[in-house]
């Protein structure tokens, strides 16, 4: 027998019928991923409005999701030497503690200086009055070319809209039940993890499917369980410094900018625009010049870049590293969603949707477009292979 007889391509064409099933199925595997693909972006435009609409649900369950997987770790630990049910307890009320003591940080203080906020506002006004003579020529030179254009005033109209007092009581009720309702879900939810373990992993009908199963959850509640934590202590080292710097600085309640400067650097890039916005407010309000008024915004603005690009990706390492267009695009559309709120659950649900994907298989889009194959399995390999 010769060599050439063992090719593949003799092969086939000794089985045509066999070549034609493997391009049949080829083919309709292609069909099966272009309807899901298409499946997909319907679901990712369609789930914005039923996730906002059905939100007093949702936004509940989701974060208590998130709760369970990173305190999970933390009621192990606890469950060595207490019950399972007073671990989970404990578990929450720890979180509940950490949380409640960050807020007392910030809003006690800012309950303090809110008596101050009209005097502020009339020293920024102050401040920009003057600016605006300094720069009075910008203003005649818009006049002159609006009379050499012949544009006319248009008619500005005015929306009456609720107040904040308004709008903070009809808000209160919808929060308080949305924050129980969370809590009682994670507190069930971390109580059974170890009943739903069990379940996942023993009642599988493959052993590599209970392999693949215990892997996928101890790879999603390590990696959003350890960002976390290792966020948690940077932000709160930089709440350290802010509130050291404020200190130095002579700003009101230093305690308070150190405390919003941790809970905002949870927001990616949002959240540190948004300090460097109420620093710079602040200190116009309270100094003698804009220049001087903006040095905490400009000081902290310098800190964040050390923490973001140097601190920051040297203590996480590429584990964590995501693509920040990624970060954005779930930023957006969570925060779209849900506000603040979704804005602060956007990246561990864009941890934990990272890990599943890596265990349950990338899709290729890219090359799913140029003729590839949508997942990594080929068909016709398989085919050959039996």
């Amino acid at each position: 027998m010769s060599p050439e007889g063992d090719s593949p391509g003799n092969a086939a064409d000794r089985n045509p019928g066999r070549r034609r099933a493997m391009t049949f199925a080829a083919q309709e595997l292609r069909l099966i991923s272009a309807l899901v693909v298409l499946l997909a972006i319907g679901l990712f435009l369609a789930l914005p409005f039923v996730l906002s609409i059905g939100s007093v649900v949702f936004l509940p369950l989701v974060a208590a999701l998130i709760l369970t997987i990173i305190l999970s770790p933390l009621a192990d630990k606890l469950a060595m030497w207490l019950p399972n049910f007073l671990a989970s307890i404990l578990a929450l009320l720890v979180f509940f503690s950490v949380l409640a003591l960050a807020f007392t940080a910030v809003f006690a203080p800012a309950i303090t200086l809110y008596d101050q906020v009209p005097r502020m506002t009339r020293q920024v006004g102050e401040h920009f009055s003057d600016l605006q003579t300094t720069f009075a020529w910008v203003g005649e030179l818009n006049d002159q070319l609006t009379s050499l254009t012949g544009a006319a005033e248009g008619q500005q109209v005015v929306l009456a809209s609720p107040s904040m007092l308004e709008q903070l009581a009809f808000a209160t009720p919808t929060v308080l039940l949305e924050t129980l309702l969370t809590f009682m879900l994670a507190f069930f939810m971390i109580e059974a993890r170890i009943r739903l373990r069990r379940r996942l992993l023993l009642e599988r009908q493959q052993v590599g499917a209970s392999l693949k199963a215990a892997r996928a959850i101890r790879e999603v509640q390590d990696r959003v369980a350890a960002y976390i934590l290792t966020v948690g202590l940077i932000n709160t080292c930089v709440g350290v410094v802010v509130a050291l710097g404020a200190w130095v600085m002579g700003l009101d309640a230093p305690i308070m900018w150190g405390g919003l400067a941790a809970l905002l650097n949870f927001i990616p890039y949002v959240g540190p625009l948004l300090m460097v916005v109420l620093l710079g407010l602040f200190g116009i309000g309270s100094a003698e010049s804009v220049f001087v008024g903006l040095i905490p915004a400009a000081a902290y603005l310098g800190l964040h870049t050390v923490e973001a690009n140097v601190i920051t990706p040297a203590v996480l390492g590429a584990r964590f590293t995501m693509n920040p267009v990624l970060i954005l695009l779930a930023l957006s559309y969570f925060g779209w969603i849900w506000g603040v709120a979704g804005a602060l659950l956007s990246v561990p649900i864009l941890l934990t949707l990272t890990a599943l994907v890596d265990h349950l298989g990338r899709p290729n889009f890219i090359g799913f477009i140029f003729g590839e194959p949508l997942f990594q399995t080929n068909v016709l390999e398989l085919g050959e292979q039996d």
